[in-house]
């Protein structure tokens, strides 16, 4: 190692806004423990909802208070192991999940906590966890079966495209919304079996003209109007999978009034089930290694955004990128 130190990402405080909450700070780096792994990391996924909740205090399951590490998945390459490792050695490329892991040059983490991957590349930051949610969302919480009409909102961003290419195989016909051309591209060569661009259609119109039977299962990330459109149009026995609300992050959560929303579930046995990855760790080994696979096989494709961010300092900007839905697949940042 050159440097005897090293950068990462802290929410300072608490905030609305995601700038003035985190700060930059500068620690040695330190030997790892015996038990331990010391990774620099190479890439990093960004989570531009979970960063703004988090940042905000609102994440239900989190207790911590500030200063907080941030950052989840990195992939990285093993500098230094500690006594008593066997299973990973020097050079080792290594992807990691560990919250508070991903913003940081460096990182010491217990070696069993890490998985060797064939080369530290990018693009598996795809597959977990924003993949794995993607396949345990919808076996588990959306129980997908085959030849069902499946829709899946926001489908060309970090989660959603995988979710696409996931309800393909299990043989079902996919509804794809977006919001660029880009993204319509994307969808196509993944193919998606209908794709609605919401800035050129209307998705209530689409959806009641050339599916009046409904949509058997929603993957839905947006929320807000398109949330209020899925339910609308959910089939009988339908299920809405609530994976995030992105259209809410960072803002005040918009105020409603309306009919209580089992009026529109009952009358057809539908259902709303919201998904968080945290409350079906379980599932988690199987999924990966089945979606690693996948990816390696080649039955699956995986989409980075071709924007480059570098470094800590470009993290902010990053966020703001997909929050504001610039993004064409997972957003990275290159360390």
């Amino acid at each position: 190692m050159n440097s005897q130190t090293y950068k990462k990402l802290v929410a300072k405080n608490f905030s609305k806004d995601f700038h003035s909450a985190v700060e930059i700070v500068e620690e040695k780096i330190l030997e790892p423990a015996d038990n331990e792994i010391l990774i620099r990391n190479k890439f990093a996924g960004v989570n531009a909802g979970f960063d703004t909740l988090l940042c905000k205090g609102k994440i239900s399951y989190f207790s911590e208070t500030p200063p907080i590490d941030l950052g989840v998945e990195a992939v990285g390459v093993v500098e230094t192991i500690g006594n008593k490792v066997t299973d990973f050695a020097v050079g080792d490329a290594v992807l990691t999940t560990q919250r508070g892991g991903g913003y940081r040059e460096y990182q010491a983490i217990d070696a069993a906590l890490a998985y060797k991957i064939p080369k530290a590349t990018p693009e598996v930051l795809s597959l977990m966890p924003t993949g794995v949610s993607a396949l345990v969302a919808l076996e588990q919480v959306g129980a997908m079966s085959s030849q069902e009409t499946v829709m899946v909102t926001a489908a060309g961003g970090g989660t959603g495209h995988i979710a696409v290419q996931l309800a393909k195989l299990a043989g079902n016909h996919v509804i794809g919304t977006c919001g660029s051309e880009a993204k319509f591209k994307l969808l196509q060569e993944l193919g998606c079996d209908r794709i609605i661009n919401y800035r050129s259609e209307n998705v209530a119109d689409v959806l009641k003209q050339e599916y009046p039977q409904g949509i058997d299962l929603v993957f839905e990330c947006i929320g807000k109007e398109m949330f209020d459109t899925c339910v609308d149009n959910l089939a009988v026995r339908g299920r809405l999978v609530v994976v995030g609300f992105i259209s809410e992050y960072g803002k005040n959560l918009e105020p409603i009034s309306q009919p209580r929303i089992y009026h529109k579930l009952f009358w057809k046995a539908a259902s709303i089930r919201g998904f968080l990855m945290p409350m079906y760790q379980e599932y988690i080994p199987e999924a990966r290694d089945r979606l690693f696979d996948l990816f390696y096989s080649g039955q699956i494709k995986v989409a980075v955004d071709a924007t480059e961010f570098k470094g800590i300092e470009s993290i902010p900007a990053a966020v703001d990128y997909l929050l504001g839905g610039k993004n064409c697949g997972k957003v990275i940042v290159k360390f």
